[in-house]
């Protein structure tokens, strides 16, 4: 069975840093681009950062400067590097990824989420 699973969020002061990861886990046999989206309470889910196999990569304008999108494809895995970060910034990440199971068509996936909260 095919998922993400995500890990390293968590709580940090305004101007701290964390580094989320999501592994691609199962028979896959291949994956398109990548993103990490986030949702804050009361709001719509938004796309943060997305990155093609070969690195090309795409912001929001809210983190550009701040927070660093990568992946490792012999790992299964991309990450998300936040820097400088901002009350603003709380929010449930999720990661999300265009996939080929073995045997299957493409499917979008999406993993369970994980809490980063920015406070003083």
């Amino acid at each position: 069975q095919v998922q993400l699973v995500e890990s390293g969020g968590g709580s940090v002061q305004p101007g701290g840093s964390l580094r989320v990861s999501c592994a691609a886990s199962g028979r896959i046999l291949a994956i398109k681009a990548m993103g990490w989206y986030r949702q804050a309470p009361g709001k719509q889910r938004e796309l943060v950062a997305d990155i093609t196999p070969v690195g090309g990569t795409n912001y929001a304008d809210s983190v550009k400067g701040r927070f660093t999108i990568s992946r490792d494809n012999a790992k299964n895995t991309v990450y998300l590097q936040m820097n400088s970060l901002k009350p603003e910034d709380t929010a449930v990440y999720y990661c999300n990824a265009d996939l080929k199971p073995y045997g299957s068509s493409w499917y979008n996936y999406w993993g369970q989420g994980t809490q980063v909260t920015v406070s003083s």
